[in-house]
Parts: structure tokens; sequence; C-alpha cells
């Protein structure tokens, strides 16, 4: 009999890994799968509860590699003489342990045979989550014949292809992978093939055969390729498509235009550092999430307009860099917009309805959205005017994230004290704006101390402000900051202001343009100072 996939200490799963974090998960999916059987007598019902038991599994597995158990074919792992030990992922039904099994890693998923009798066909049969990197090789496989193998030996429907690895020596397979029986109706398909990003010029053509998944794939992710007007003309569609992303790929705007418009299921699109799209015109009825960012440091054709056409699904608008234009935003018709980020000087030109910025100056109020309850703003400097103006197009806004952006000590807007007008209020400071996040905030210039108190001493609804410092500073930083905000007169009497020292964040790491689940995709915990965790600190916080 072929031993599985992987090694031979993975035979070492089995209940003896039962370890107490993979017993807990184990238990919990059973209670959920009996509980949901006793609702509605289907075995189904219990497919909510496959995450943790994976987590388990996953568990197991990687606390088998400790111990070196050698089976031989056909032997079950040893039972435990402890009963507290049960086996309870195993007793879950076959369609949960599937689901299960296609949740882990490739490498894990195939381990999954050692554990018993009752797991040993399940990989084989599950669908399948084909991860193709360098983990996935070991001294006994080479990457080009594994593949192959796996595709071959594996009798059940693949979910996930993964393909993330340097493709120089082996592009010429691709295509004969993907045109594998064993990808028929392939529902997650990514193709990363890790080229230097300035390399342009070496971009691969997009493998023709990734094409035919277009009918059943749900999430699509192509990064580092060019894709040819050949998608445009086929006039492909994808109905069952919800995540799409394109990360540095080379694509002529038709083509694109015809890509989006054959995604009637399209709920999230990001567009990351692409060329040849000049300007994008957005018009989905499903759409409820975009990201994009551009880079023109390479020259080429890259994104210059967005416009958003008519999206009346639309609820975020993320910028995923402040330095990442593109130099143009129109929001024409996007009535369900609620977050709006990251705004800043680099977006030359601003259209919300009829309302107009130019690089960050009001040039006309006329349109307010009701509807926005997140705003993140990258200014250069404490500039109270801008802010102000922005705030007043959303009376609505509850939370306001301010990244400060780099600039000269000698031109920050020094004595930027802006008195408010109680004849001309602010209306999301009346009942709304609950949180305030200030990011790269230098505490020694008074401008940046008058921009926080602005806030304390107007926002009536206001119930925390987040300081952060770009750089590691000692206690009499904070002291001082202490020292001019506390006592300070402030408006709600329930706001509560935390500081602490970090390293400089611009946002980039906002991975969530597809996790509509996050109720506020910016709401991420902070990177941390590098030095107090040197000097073993910790995540070190000061109250006001």
């Amino acid at each position: 009999m072929e031993e599985p996939l992987a090694a031979p200490a993975a035979a070492s799963v089995a209940a003896s890994a039962a370890a107490e974090t993979a017993k807990e998960a184990a238990a919990a999916a059973v209670t959920a799968t009996e509980a949901a059987a006793a609702s509605n007598g289907k075995e189904a019902a219990a497919v909510p509860a496959t995450t943790g038991a994976a987590a388990a599994a996953s568990a197991a597995i990687q606390a088998s590699k400790k111990r070196k158990l050698h089976l031989h074919d056909g032997q079950d792992p040893p039972a435990s003489d402890n009963c507290g030990d049960a086996d309870h992922i195993s007793r879950l039904p076959d369609a949960v342990l599937g689901s299960i099994v296609s949740l882990l890693a490739t490498k894990e998923g195939a381990r999954t045979q050692a554990i018993s009798r009752r797991w040993r066909p399940l990989w084989r049969s599950a669908p399948l989550n084909l991860v193709v990197n360098r983990e996935l090789i070991n001294k006994t496989h080479k990457l080009i014949d594994l593949i192959p193998k796996i595709l071959s030996e594996h009798r059940g429907p693949t979910r996930r292809f993964l393909l993330c690895f340097c493709i120089d020596d082996c592009y010429d397979k691709i295509e004969g992978w993907l045109s594998s029986q064993a990808l028929d109706s392939l529902q997650e398909l990514q193709l990363n093939p890790k080229l230097w990003f300035a390399d342009r010029k070496k971009l691969y053509p997009l493998p023709p055969a990734a094409c035919r998944f277009s009918p059943t794939l749900r999430v699509a992710k192509f990064h580092g390729f060019h894709l040819p007007d050949l998608i445009g003309h086929l006039s492909l569609k994808f109905p069952c498509l919800e995540q799409l992303t394109l990360e540095r790929v080379t694509i002529s705007e038709d083509a694109l235009q015809s890509m989006l418009s054959g995604c009637p299921a399209l709920e999230s699109l990001e567009l990351k550092e692409n060329l040849g799209i000049a300007r994008l015109c957005i018009s989905s009825q499903t759409l409820k999430s975009l990201g994009f960012c551009v880079d023109s440091r390479y020259g080429g054709v890259f994104l210059q307009e967005l416009v958003i056409e008519d999206a009346p699904c639309l609820e975020r608008l993320l910028a995923l860099d402040p330095k990442g234009g593109p130099a143009t935003i129109r929001i024409i018709c996007a009535p369900k917009l609620e977050i709006l980020g990251m705004l800043s000087e680099d977006i030359s030109e601003l259209h919300l309805g009829r309302t107009i910025f130019q690089k960050g100056v009001a040039i006309s109020l006329t349109t307010k959205m009701h509807t926005m309850r997140v705003l993140v703003f990258s200014p250069v400097g404490p500039d109270l005017d801008a802010v102000v103006n922005f705030l007043k197009c959303f009376p609505c806004l509850e939370r306001l994230y301010v990244i400060f952006q780099p600039l000269s000590r000698a031109i920050y807007y020094i004595g930027n004290a802006r008195k408010y007008d109680p004849l001309h209020p602010i209306e999301c400071f009346q009942l709304h704006l609950k949180k305030v996040v200030l990011k790269n905030y230098d505490g020694e210039n008074s401008a940046f101390i008058n921009f926080a108190k602005f806030f304390l001493l107007n926002a009536k609804a206001l119930k925390e402000m987040k300081i952060t410092s770009p750089y590691h500073r000692q206690h009499n930083f904070f002291a001082n900051i202490q020292s001019k905000l506390r006592d300070q007169l402030r408006a709600s009497p329930d706001a509560q202001i935390e500081l602490r020292c970090g390293t400089r964040d611009y946002f980039t790491r906002n991975k969530h343009t597809h996790d509509l689940s996050m109720n506020d995709p910016f709401d991420m915990p902070s990177i941390g100072c590098w030095r107090c965790k040197e000097l073993g600190l910790g995540d070190t916080t000061y109250q006001v």
C-alpha cells in the first residue's frame, strides 16, 4: 500500500495526538453536530462546526510531529489508556470530516490518512485544497512531479488551487496542470508566480486553461501575469465569482471592463498596482467592497481616474496606500457607502456627488453622505481645515482615523487652533462621532496638540481617542502630552485618551478588502514599538 504524501512521521497523528487544544475543538465540533442534528436531523447542518474541528485536526497533526511513532501498513495508532483522550473527531459524519480535511493545508490534509482506517479514504475523496508552494516540497518529491501525482491520484473534486512560487523552470507545465480533469468545477484559483516587482517585461501570459474555470470560480487572484485581450474578446462569464484580485498584472481597459461586466455575483474587488488601465468605470449591482492602489514609479499606463458610476450595494471604498492615487476619484452613485479611506493629497480631485475636493481643499460643499460611518484621512501635517471640511460631508460619521504623513517640522501648520462656530456646527460632533484615532502623532509640536484638543473640546459623543507616536518614546514624552491634554475641557465626559509609542504606520497592511465580516477593516491592532519589545517592555500604554 502506498504511503500517504508528505512524511512517515505523519503516521503519529491519531488518538495519541489528542492534545488539549485538539480535544476541546473536537468536543465543540461534536456538540455543534449533535445540536444541529437534533434541530433538523440533517448532517449538513454540522458544517459550520468544521472550522473548529479543522483546527483540532491541525493541532493534532502538529503535536504528532514531536512523537516518533512508526506504524506498519494497515495498523491503527494505539488507543490511549486515558478515556478522556477519546477521538471525538472521528465520530463526525463523512461529509463533515471531508469538509475538515478540505480546510487543512495540503500536507496536513494528506497526513490525515495516517490517523486511522476511518480517516484513510477521506483525503482522496474530500474536496482538495491544493496549495503549491515551497512548503509542499520535500526531499523525495520534486515539485513538477508531485503536482501531477496529486492530481492523478485524488478521486474527489478540487476546491482550491493556489500556485505561489517562482515558475521560471516550470511555466510550460502550468497549462497541463490546469487542464487536469481533477480541477474540473474548481471554485478558488490563485496564481502568483513570485516575480520581482520591477521586472515588468518578464511577465508571463496567463495560461489559457485558466479561463476554463470561469463557470465555477468563486474566488480568483492573479498576481504578476499579463492578461491578454483575449479575455475581452471571449466575453467570458463568471456567474459565480464573488472575489477578484488583480495585482501587478497588465491588462487593457477594455479587457478589464469586459471581465467585470461578466461577474454578476461579484462582491469584492481588489486592484493593486496594475498597468494598462488609465480609467476605470465601476457599474455593479452586487459589489460591496472595492480596494485599490496605484504605483507610478515604473512608468507605463496606470490608473488615473476611478469612477463609481452605479454601485447600489457598495459599502467600502478602500485606497490601500496613501501615496497610491489615482489622481481623480468620482463617486456618482453609491447610496450605501459606509467606509471611505485612505484619502490624501495624492488624490488630486475627489468628487462626492456634487461636492468637490482638490488636494484635500473643499471647492464646493453641496452633497452630504448620511451613510458614511468610517473615514480614514492621511493629511500632510495636522491640517484641521482639511479634516473639518470632510467631516461636514458626513453628518453621521462614527469613526475617524487620521494618519499623518511625514513633513519637515519647519513647515508644520503651526498655530492651527481652529475655532468652532456653534452657529454652524459639525453635525457628526453632536451625536455620532465616538472614536478618533491619530497615528504618527508628533506630541512635541503645538499644532498636533491643538489638533487633538479640537476634538476633545467639540465632539460631544466621543468615547475614545487613541494617539500613537511613530517612534519609541520615553515616559517623559507621554507625561508631557498627558499634562497638556489632562486639563483640557471635554465636550464628552466619557472621552478616554490612550497614548502609546509605536512604528510609523500608514495602514498599508490592510488586507481586508475581501473580508466582509469585519465591521471596520481599519480597526486593527497596533504594530507596536520594536524598541519597547527589544527592551522587554511589551505594549506600553498611557491613559489620560
